[in-house]
Formats: structure tokens, C-alpha cells, sequence
């Protein structure tokens, strides 16, 4: 199990049994991800912010590898308050440098945590120190502190190291002079414990460092240049070697003007990349969110009416694998799509797929427990006349539905106004006949809760609700959720039907 230390956000040190965590997470999602570490690993200490989730946990990686809500997963290295930021650029330097020189024995023991998850055996071929130039000069020459420009926050990307990214290590002591420097503390025989320690770790790791800034620092420095002084802080501190192509480990680091953040990726892909899904079609971190709310349980059927590529039964079926799926829809290269992605997931069995229009699905009346689905929109899907056809799309649902049933839907900024729309239309005179303008938005909304507090909507997961109920025929709002697709903003949407269609 992993064992270790960590920091809290004021810099102070803590331990435990478990290690300390954190994952990016799309704007929206951090209650979700909360809520999921809660249940999958039984983490304690879980602390949001913007785009981040913090925890502790004591667990194997490959538990923590299964968590589905999140973007990427780091072990944390230190949590602090922003930088101070003044018109001395030295001093901010010497700042940005102290997240690395100071406790050194406090990273090394993350780094035996990390070591541990990855059951990480010492590498036989060190560098040499009878004549270590020749490597040394090659690693600083190929060192890339990596980064994108970046003043806006970005969700759904992590900067990687990149070709034509790279920045020159210059201003610091000659290759001589450093390793002087080295031999001398390794033949000083009255060097501390802690010293030797980190003298044991000298030339054990290859590493890189991806930087991100955003806000008052990023008007004074790139963060090319954060990262370089963090990676020759850390080359000088540990002897590690820079490795852009294949580093043993990646130093994250994240400044901007709520905290400075760094941490160590767990994995080198992000968990949002399913090795399961073949043809990637909505967001799968989103597809799973949406199913955690839709009450799943063994022998229930689900439908996905428009289900396109297939990532919503996917990621419901791979979690909830005693359900039965069926998936519809109008196009038959979708449906192509989607079988392919099912029958490399190995779900063949799980889901059935039929063409049918969603307008007149040939399915018997409440013969399914949960609807799911992703109405497009998008690029490839404008506004169009089509919309006149929601409340017919939304009639058929409602059809199909079990009483007691729950519907889950991802909705665009305009589609949310047209379904306002039609479930305001219900609510002042029953017809669904009708679709409004979009003039008539839902009432104020509070923001979702990111410190994942209990919600009757979904454990952990606090929706913003409209002030009225707006409901469509049997169809009654349990709530509406946030969420960011990156450059658009989306909604998803859950009902429960409460009586049969048609008898309210």
C-alpha cells in the first residue's frame, strides 16, 4: 500500500497512511470526482477547487486507475498558497525555486511513494561518475522545461513537453564546477542522514518538468521560464538528468493566482483515455458522469436513443455490467461506429444496437428503467427547424420510461433554453405542442458545490435547480449540472417520472 507524506495548503506537513493525491478534472466535474474517490478508494481529506481535486488515499494503482470521472491523476508533491508576486523578478525566482529546494527529504519521501506504486526497481546503468560529462552535457542540451503559454486555464488538457517547446539552460556553473561540486559531498564524511539520503537518490531519475501558469505570474514570467529554473533547482538539488523523450518521471507544476501546485502524473496517458473505445465520440469522463446519475442497477434496461458511437453505453455498461443496454439510432455509419467500439470494448453481449428515429422509437411503452443521451449539437449540429421536433423526441422518452425511471440529458446553452422553453409551456397550459423562444430562461440558479456535500440528487454531487418546478407531462427535474465540453458549455439534465404519460 502506499504510505507517505504530503502538504496542506499552507505549506504544512502532514502524515499518514495514505498518499496524498490529486486530479484535474473538467470545469464541473470536481463534485463528481469527489463523490467517486469517496466511493472507489474511501479517500478522506477531499478538498476542490477550480479544475482540481485533492485527496488522500490508501490504495494500489491499480485502484486508482480506475477512476472514471477524472482527467489526469498526480501524486501530490506540494500544495501552496499563490507565489508573491513583486516587481523583483529575483526574488520571485527565488520563490518559484523554493517549491523544489526546500525539505528535500520531504520529496524524496514522495518519490518512495511513487516508487512503491510503481513497484519501481533502481536502474543498473547510473551515471558514470568516473566521467559524467558527456551524458551531462547531452541531457542539458535536450532539456525541455516543458509548457504552453497559457493565461486562460485549459480542463481538458495537460502541457507535455513538445517539439520546438524546448528553452536553453544557461546562466548557471560550468559542468566542471558541478561536478566538483558532487564529489565533494560524496566524499564529506560528516554529512548528515538526510544529506546522504539524497546523495543515494543523485542520477537515480531521468525527469522533465511541464509548467503552467496563468494570472499575476504569467504577466511576469512564461512558463518556459518557470520551468527552467525549476528544472535546474531540481538537477542541482537531486543530480537527476533532464530526459524529454522518455523520462523516468514528470514534474508538473501549476501557478496561477488560487494556488502553486506540483505533483508527479501517475500515468502517462490520461485516465479520460479509454483504452476501451476505439472511436472516441462524447467525452467519456462525461459519459460516465451522466450514467452515475442515472440510478443503474442490476437488471435494469437502459436505452440511448440517439446513441451515436456508443460512449455513453460504453462507459455505463463497463461499470454497471449487470444492466442490459440497447442503443438506437438513425445513421447507420454511427451505428457502424458503434459497433465497432462495443466489440473492441468486449461488450457484444451487454449492449443491442437497432436503427430506429428517435421520433419513433419501436419499442413498447415503460419498458425501460433509465434513458440516457446526448442530443447534438455542436459544429456538425446547429439550431435549426429541427428543434420543433424536442418535444416529440422528449414525448417518446417520456414513453418508453418505467415510472419511477430516470432520464439523463446533455443539453447545449441553446437546447437548455428550448427545453426550458417546452417544460415552461407544459407548466402554464399542459400542451408540449409548442416550443417558446428561448426568451424565457429558468429562474436564478445557484452555483453547483465543489466540496462534494451530500445532495439528494445524487450523493455528492450538488445540481443547481430552477425556483419553480417546470416538469414535462410525468417528467419531474431532479436536477441540472454544469459541465464544460472545453470551448463550449453544456447542462446535464435528470427527471424522474412519477405516473404514467399522459396521466398526471
Amino acid at each position: 500500500m502506499a504510505a507517505g507524506a504530503g502538504q496542506d495548503g499552507g505549506g504544512r506537513r502532514w502524515r499518514g497512511a495514505g498518499g496524498r493525491y490529486f486530479c484535474t478534472a473538467g470545469r464541473g466535474l470536481e463534485p463528481f470526482v469527489a463523490r467517486e474517490v469517496r466511493a472507489r478508494l474511501g479517500a478522506t481529506e477531499v478538498d476542490c477547487v477550480s479544475g482540481k481535486v485533492f485527496f488522500t488515499a490508501e490504495a494500489e494503482l491499480s485502484d486508482l486507475k480506475k477512476l472514471k470521472s477524472g482527467e489526469r491523476l498526480f501524486l501530490l508533491l506540494k500544495k501552496h498558497a499563490p507565489l508573491p508576486v513583486s516587481r523583483n523578478k529575483g526574488k520571485v525566482l527565488h520563490e518559484i525555486k523554493s517549491l523544489v529546494i526546500e525539505e528535500p527529504r520531504y520529496w524524496l519521501d514522495i518519490i518512495s511513494v511513487w516508487k512503491n506504486l510503481h513497484g519501481h526497481k533502481e536502474k543498473k546503468e547510473h551515471v558514470s561518475q568516473e566521467n559524467p560529462l558527456p551524458l551531462k552535457r547531452k541531457s542539458e542540451e535536450e532539456m525541455n522545461i516543458a509548457t504552453k503559454r497559457q493565461k486562460t486555464e485549459t480542463h481538458f488538457e495537460e502541457c507535455q513537453a513538445g517539439a520546438g517547446e524546448s528553452c536553453a539552460v544557461t546562466g548557471r556553473k560550468s559542468d566542471q564546477d558541478f561536478q566538483a561540486e558532487s564529489k565533494t559531498s560524496l566524499e564529506d564524511p560528516s554529512k548528515s542522514s538526510e544529506e546522504k539520503a539524497i546523495e543515494n537518490e543523485k542520477h537515480s531519475f531521468s525527469f522533465r518538468v511541464s509548467c503552467r501558469c496563468s494570472g499575476a505570474i504569467a504577466k511576469i514570467f512564461t512558463s518556459q521560464e518557470i520551468g527552467r529554473a525549476i528544472g535546474i533547482a531540481i538537477m542541482k538539488q537531486f543530480g537527476w538528468r533532464a530526459d524529454l523523450r522518455n523520462p523516468d518521471l514528470e514534474i508538473f507544476v501549476h501557478l496561477n493566482d488560487i494556488h502553486s501546485v506540483v505533483g508527479i502524473p501517475l500515468f502517462r496517458l490520461p485516465l479520460a483515455n479509454r483504452e476501451y473505445i476505439k472511436t472516441a465520440g462524447l467525452r467519456s469522463t462525461i459519459a460516465w458522469a451522466k450514467a452515475s446519475l442515472a440510478e443503474i442497477s442490476a437488471g435494469a434496461f437502459v436505452l440511448d436513443p440517439m446513441c451515436g458511437l456508443g460512449t455513453i453505453l460504453l462507459e455505463a455498461a463497463k461499470e454497471w455490467p449487470e444492466a442490459c443496454y440497447w442503443g438506437t439510432d438513425i445513421s447507420d455509419s454511427q451505428l457502424e461506429g458503434a459497433y465497432v467500439n462495443i466489440r473492441t470494448a468486449g461488450l457484444v453481449d451487454k449492449i443491442e444496437l437497432l436503427k430506429a428515429s428517435v421520433k419513433a422509437l419501436p419499442l413498447p411503452s415503460e419498458s425501460f428503467d433509465t434513458v440516457i443521451s446526448d442530443i447534438p449539437f455542436g459544429k456538425k449540429f446547429k439550431i435549426t427547424k429541427d428543434i420543433l421536433l424536442l418535444p416529440d423526441i422528449l414525448q417518446e422518452m417520456e414513453r418508453v420510461l418505467r415510472v419511477g425511471g430516470t432520464v439523463v440529458l446533455l443539453l447545449s446553452q441553446d437546447l437548455r433554453k428550448h427545453v426550458d422553453g417546452i417544460t415552461k409551456r407544459v407548466e402554464n397550459d399542459g400542451s408540449p405542442n409548442a416550443v417558446s423562444d428561448g426568451a424565457n430562461e429558468t429562474a436564478a440558479v445557484k452555483a453547483v458545490n465543489i466540496d462534494g456535500s451530500s445532495s439528494s440528487a445524487a450523493k455528492g454531487v450538488e445540481p443547481f435547480l430552477s425556483s419553480g418546478q417546470m416538469c414535462f407531462g410525468s417528467l419531474v427535474p431532479d436536477g441540472v449540472y454544469g459541465v464544460s465540453l472545453g470551448k463550449t458549455d453544456a447542462f446535464i439534465y435528470k427527471y424522474k417520472k412519477i405516473s404514467t404519460a399522459g396521466n398526471r
